[in-house]
């Protein structure tokens, strides 16, 4: 029943939002007793699109709208001021980036002062109201099954420990009860199914029947039509796949995926990359510029050789790039071969210090600005690596599915340095394949934050 609630309430906060938006800029604007000639210049109509399109970015971003219903009423407040905070910043970034846009001082003063206010009453008023009408907004869907298969069961299970998917299941219908559990409640044969629907006001049937019975299936379909119960298949494809799969259409062939890519969505990439760019040509601007002459200086008269450590490792779709580094080490034949260990001995004095920072990475910004790399996702491999982990680690060349990045989820959650063992390894693969299949905008900003914090911190894995 949730469905049916959800995206009505979710459109409905939409809509109050952008009126609040809208409608207090022009009351800011009658308050502060503007002239109105201002309304008719296309700096007027600019600001208003500016002003929508940074909310919906803020909004969109944070998940203002997602789940209206299920959520808790504190996850939806603390994402609505995190929201209102990027709107204000963004807003004051766009008139520093247009000085030329004209924009009365006034009015938006008080509009900053009133929309915050007047969007935050409106959300705890909408909480208020759905915390004594969520019960029965949402409700409770009463289901059965038909067949005790493997599946069958499997769905049931599914149901009854997931509360938030607002489904109870019955119980089964085989003709067979001995295949059904003794913990789990058996409803009678099949053909008494929709006999039992219609007295218990079941108004959903999940048929789980095995798809050589397809005769049948199709028989109790129109059995379903004939009661106006809906009538539902559950797909058994555990005799193929073990692991939860995601659905996709081509036209009415459904096809199963094993996992969730977001940056698939090209739109993601754009995004992805337009935040690549603008941080990548900030970092070199105002900190490479002047850095990379000082470090050249420091690493030269520290030990002979170049400034710059250039290694092959392997890139997105295992493509093989040049990744620059700051050199740390003496020049030596078994740079593309070995790690650094503890105690190396090709380590150089200001490469101890520099690797330790993570200030010897600091060239990467230009693989960047290049497309090579981004700024976050899997580190790069040397190309020897590559080729033996992905004989010892599942998935291991999954991760070669993204662009490789400065930092990643590995590097943030304590994966990183020497891969001694193949579980060191193991555990950078399983949290790259998170990062690939839990992608947003906001994870990167959270992994940028926590990786420039955990610079600050002592690291006794990495030499």
């Amino acid at each position: 029943m949730a469905q049916r609630y959800s995206t009505l309430f979710r459109w409905i906060n939409v809509v109050v939002d952008y009126l609040l938006l809208n409608v207090t800029l022009y009351f800011c604007f009658l308050v502060a007793d503007i002239d109105l000639e201002w309304s008719n210049v296309y700096d007027q109509r600019l600001t208003i699109l500016l002003l929508n399109f940074c909310w919906f970015f803020s909004s969109n971003t944070f998940s203002v709208y997602k789940q209206l219903l299920k959520r808790d009423a504190v996850p939806v407040m603390n994402a609505t001021l995190a929201a209102l905070c990027i709107f204000v910043a963004m807003t004051l970034l766009v008139k520093l980036a247009l000085p030329l846009l004209y924009i009365p001082p006034v009015p938006f003063v008080y509009y900053f002062a009133m929309f915050p206010v007047l969007l935050l009453i409106w959300k705890f008023s909408f909480l208020l109201v759905r915390k004594y009408r969520r019960k029965y907004w949402i409700g409770s869907n009463n289901i059965v099954i038909i067949g005790a298969s493997p599946v069958g069961l499997d769905f049931y299970y599914e149901i009854n420990s997931n509360p938030q998917l607002d489904c109870r299941a019955l119980g089964f219908f085989d003709d067979s009860p001995e295949h059904v559990p003794n913990m789990v409640d058996y409803l009678g044969k099949v053909e008494q199914c929709f006999e039992y629907a219609a007295a218990n006001k079941v108004r959903e049937v999940f048929c789980a029947l095995p798809y050589s019975d397809c005769s049948r299936i199709e028989a109790l379909m129109q059995e379903a039509d004939k009661h106006m119960v809906r009538f539902r298949i559950v797909p058994d494809i555990k005799g193929s796949l073990h692991r939860k799969c995601l659905v996709e259409l081509f036209g009415y062939v459904p096809v199963l995926k094993p996992r969730q890519e977001p940056l698939e969505n090209k739109a993601n990439e754009v995004v992805k990359r337009a935040f690549d760019v603008l941080f990548s040509a900030l970092v070199v601007v105002v900190l490479l510029s002047w850095f990379v002459p000082l470090m050249a200086l420091v690493i030269k008269l520290d030990s002979p050789g170049p400034v710059f450590f250039r290694q092959l490792r392997s890139g997105r779709n295992n493509r093989p790039f040049h990744c620059l580094k700051f050199r740390s080490m003496a020049l030596n034949p078994d740079s593309d071969r070995l790690q650094a260990t503890r105690a190396d001995a090709r380590v150089t004095r200001v490469g101890r210090f520099i690797r330790k920072t993570s200030i010897d990475e600091l060239p990467q910004f230009l693989n960047v600005l290049l497309g090579d790399m981004s700024v976050v996702g899997p580190r790069p491999h040397m190309l020897q690596h590559t080729r033996d982990y992905s004989q010892l680690i599942d998935n291991y060349m999954v991760r070669h599915f993204l662009t490789p990045g400065i930092t990643g989820w590995a590097q943030v959650n304590g994966f990183r340095g020497e891969t001694r063992e193949n579980s060191a390894m193991l555990n950078r693969v399983k949290a790259d394949l998170w990062y690939l299949e839990n992608w947003s905008v906001m994870l990167d900003f959270k992994i940028v934050f926590l990786t420039m914090w955990g610079m600050l911190r002592k690291h006794d894995d990495v030499y």
